[in-house]
């Protein structure tokens, strides 16, 4: 792994936005680790949304009263807003999802409906979550394809040979992490967008773990969708991004009906809205969508090379500490990963370790992480996993440490 120097960042700056850091758990402030499941709130976001329900809180397009204007053009920013942050060509290649998994289902169903065949190939890699495996696996089940898994290295990267070789003109879906909810390993995207290309494939992006860590952009990765949560984002529940190429979105029939995504209904036919508007039957999530816009635009505010340095530098300094615990496994070693690091330890179920964890106020993860094939691949059941955000410090790396210690000590 390659670390990179700790650049300057205001942490304290930082830590002071998010109301959250200052409450206790077990007594003390809690260490919040738990990035990779829900990062936390800065306070700009609670304040942005909460003036929307003060003040400007109604449905929005097609309302002619001052609140709908108001709310509209506040939904319509926070999708530019997005589209930089994705660096969209344009803002009608956003759409509104409830999140990755939402986004997708939506691709799965209104793409790969209208162009999967029986006999067709889909190609996913072994370190995906569910919500890259089930909707594609539920896809083959309805049309007749082949789900085929590209394989990883020992160290938990993406064995690329291998997954060029299972490329094939029936190949007509590559779909992929960016980077690993477990093992953080970053994958090839450009180069896995150009092989899938030469086959005649999309290639499908799930960029939950790498959009809070990375800076986003779709057209250098040349993906043909590209999905994030804006709950890992520093944003609300409930919404999420997908990107996807304008002539494709143009090309797919909606996936859910109902007010809003229609351009003209009759009870013998109806006629779609152009997307984005397509794909955002009924109302959607106004509130969430302007607080996601809230909390990309303090994301990109803020240095992406500092974040990103200050990040590795915690997986870096977490790797050295924990490893150098007797009994305690590390897994994935892969040279590009993003601050997500998950381990085992001997002989102490992952929840046990969780448990103790909590007890002293470490807030991480325990169990499959929704990445069974990727734990049947690892030999393990479950994991612990701490995963880190622009807010955490070296201080939480050590209460990690000595959390995994006691809990050691309390199984020994």
């Amino acid at each position: 792994m390659t670390s990179l120097a700790p650049a300057a960042l205001d942490l304290e700056g930082i830590r002071a936005q998010f109301p959250i850091l200052a409450r206790k758990v077990s007594g003390v402030p809690v260490a919040y680790l738990d990035n990779g499941a829900t990062a936390q709130v800065p306070q700009v976001v609670l304040d942005r949304m909460a003036a929307h329900y003060a003040a400007e809180h109604a449905n929005v397009h097609r309302g002619v009263h001052t609140l709908s204007h108001e709310a509209t053009v506040a939904y319509d920013a926070a999708r530019a807003v997005a589209a930089r942050f994705l660096n969209a060509p344009r803002p009608a290649d956003v759409v509104f999802a409830h999140g990755t998994t939402s986004g997708l289902n939506l691709v799965a169903r209104a793409w790969g409906d209208g162009n999967v065949r029986a006999g067709d190939e889909i190609v996913l890699t072994t370190l995906e979550h569910h919500s890259n495996i089930v909707p594609w696996v539920r896809l083959a089940e309805r049309t007749g394809a082949v789900i085929k898994v590209a394989p990883l290295l020992p160290d938990g990267s993406l064995d690329l040979p291998a997954f060029e070789r299972l490329l094939s003109a029936r190949t007509k879906v590559v779909a992929a992490a960016h980077a690993s909810n477990v093992l953080g390993t970053v994958l090839p995207i450009r180069r896995m967008a150009e092989l899938a290309h030469a086959v005649g494939a999309i290639l499908v992006v799930d960029g939950a773990q790498a959009a809070p860590h990375l800076a986003i952009d779709v057209q250098a990765l040349d993906c043909d969708f590209y999905v994030a949560s804006g709950h890992k984002l520093y944003g609300p529940n409930g919404i999420g991004l997908l990107y996807g190429r304008t002539t494709l979105l143009a090309a797919m029939p909606p996936y859910e009906g109902g007010g809003g995504m229609i351009e003209r209904v009759e009870f013998e036919r109806v006629t779609y809205a152009a997307p984005p508007a397509r794909f955002e039957a009924g109302t959607p999530p106004v509130a969430e969508a302007i607080g996601l816009g809230a909390a990309l635009q303090w994301l990109m505010a803020l240095d992406r090379h500092a974040v990103e340095a200050h990040e590795q530098d915690l997986l870096a300094y977490a790797t050295e500490r924990l490893g150098g615990i007797p009994g305690v496994q590390v897994h994935g070693t892969a040279p590009e990963r993003v601050s997500v690091l998950s381990f085992s330890v001997e002989g102490i179920h992952p929840h046990d370790v969780g448990t103790v964890l909590d007890r002293q106020g470490v807030a991480v993860r325990a169990g499959h992480h929704c990445a069974q094939p990727l734990m049947r691949h690892l030999g393990v059941p479950s994991t612990t996993r701490a995963s880190f955000g622009v807010f955490n410090s070296r201080a939480e790396v050590d209460r990690l440490a000595e959390g995994v210690l006691a809990a050691r000590k309390v199984f020994a």
